[in-house]
């Protein structure tokens, strides 16, 4: 798990610049050309790290069949009153130890991943994202979570 915090605070500072520089259309631009990079920087070594989500943005990060099922358990612990910001899961998935980390919705996400989006933002979204399910998120629910995997020894 310790590999999540590094890998976390480098997408999400790339993002809060790109935000601050230039608002949610860079971070937008940032987030497509850097996110992928930052993950392969992180995924060095046994351990590769990634982003999954029910409602993904990117169909690269689709959910796998494990990786949703922990995902829909997230939601159902969270409906429960368990923090997502404590919520994690690992387990050995066949040859493979896998952990997942909740990510909850933070207000600042909600520029691109709320429910009343610019239209100008929708519409950069749509043309960089045609596949985009990632909207319509409320702050404080489950966005999706943070991986882990790696060949069980």
């Amino acid at each position: 798990m310790a590999l999540i915090p590094p890998f976390q605070q480098q997408l999400m500072g790339t993002v809060k610049a790109a935000m601050s520089e230039g608002g949610p259309q860079d971070a937008v631009q940032a987030c497509q050309l850097l996110a992928p990079r930052i993950t392969n920087q992180h995924s060095s070594g046994a351990w590769q790290v990634g982003r999954t989500a029910l409602r993904v943005r990117n169909p690269d990060n689709a959910a796998d069949a494990w990786e949703r099922a922990v995902l829909e358990q997230f939601e159902q612990r969270a409906a429960a009153g368990e923090r997502l910001d404590t919520m994690w899961q690992a387990e050995q998935v066949g040859s493979e130890w896998r952990l997942m980390k909740a990510i909850p919705t933070a207000k600042a996400c909600l520029a691109c991943h709320g429910k009343e989006i610019d239209p100008p933002l929708a519409a950069l979204i749509d043309q960089k994202y045609p596949q985009d399910q990632a909207t319509g998120f409320s702050a404080g629910e489950l966005r999706g979570a943070f991986t882990l995997r790696r060949a069980a020894d």
